[in-house]
């Protein structure tokens, strides 16, 4: 049975989700310097942090950094992961409720989790802990479907075995549509990147049970999606690694008040 709560989605996947799934091009720090202003001086809220993969990139930056992750389990984990640089704090909280103060942080990052925010709350609070002249910026790392054969067959291997793909595909916030009326009536900026991983049997894996829409151990689907992962990483591999490609999509803009 899928679990309906977004906040506990991932609960049991942490370290497949620390290990395989894709880091963030350096790419991000170079265009939200050159046309947002971040230096190292800026304040980041990192809204549902996880495990701390995008924290990362603005800590290496310099930069003070507070993640807001609702989830027990990936919280501690980001906390455990990035306990060496100092200007890392994290919370409990939500995108909807940060309990940061108004007016308090230069940017806000959502990498790989605007999707599942309720728009409207989010977008209010966004607005409220942003000081003047700052910057929001959602982050996704979207993997081909389409792109080679092997990714249409993982694509397709998803929708067969899948607990609830579909329908996570298509939730919240994760259309050009949405986050234009997101950001509107300013404007929301795109700007993407390549990126890839290329995995062992064991890494294909891992990454597959990274994923929150994919059975468990004790679901029945769950050792014939093993079976049939097997299958395709033998039909596929050169070399005994497979690609995954993705592209990384940032969506960056100043929201406003609405009257």
């Amino acid at each position: 049975m899928a679990i309906t709560d977004s906040t506990q989605r991932f609960s049991s996947r942490v370290e497949n989700y620390i290990r395989y799934r894709p880091r963030y091009p350096q790419q991000i720090l170079e265009v939200l310097s050159r046309e947002c202003g971040l230096t190292a001086a800026s304040v980041v809220a990192d809204i549902a942090s996880g495990t701390g993969l995008l924290a990362k990139v603005f800590l290496e930056n310099g930069n003070r950094v507070i993640g807001i992750e609702p989830n027990k389990e990936m919280r501690e984990a980001g906390e455990r992961l990035l306990q060496a640089y100092k200007q890392f704090s994290s919370r409990d909280g939500t995108a909807e409720a940060t309990g940061l103060p108004d007016r308090s942080v230069d940017f806000i990052t959502a990498g790989q989790a605007a999707h599942w925010f309720e728009r409207e709350k989010a977008r209010r609070e966004f607005v409220r802990i942003l000081k003047p002249g700052g910057w929001v910026a959602l982050i996704w790392n979207d993997r081909s479907t389409e792109s080679t054969p092997f990714l249409r067959d993982y694509e397709q291997l998803l929708r067969t075995y899948g607990t609830d793909y579909e329908q996570v595909r298509h939730v919240g916030l994760d259309t050009a549509e949405q986050i234009s009326d997101f950001f509107s009536p300013a404007r929301a900026r795109l700007a993407s990147f390549p990126n890839c991983q290329v995995f062992d049997y064991d890494g294909l894996q891992g990454r597959l049970l990274s994923s929150s829409y994919t059975p468990q151990e004790n679901h029945p689907n769950f050792a014939p999606m093993l079976s049939a992962l097997r299958v395709l990483f033998d039909k596929y591999q050169q070399n005994g690694q497979v690609t995954f490609e993705y592209e990384t999509r940032m969506y960056f803009g100043q929201p406003q008040p609405r009257n």
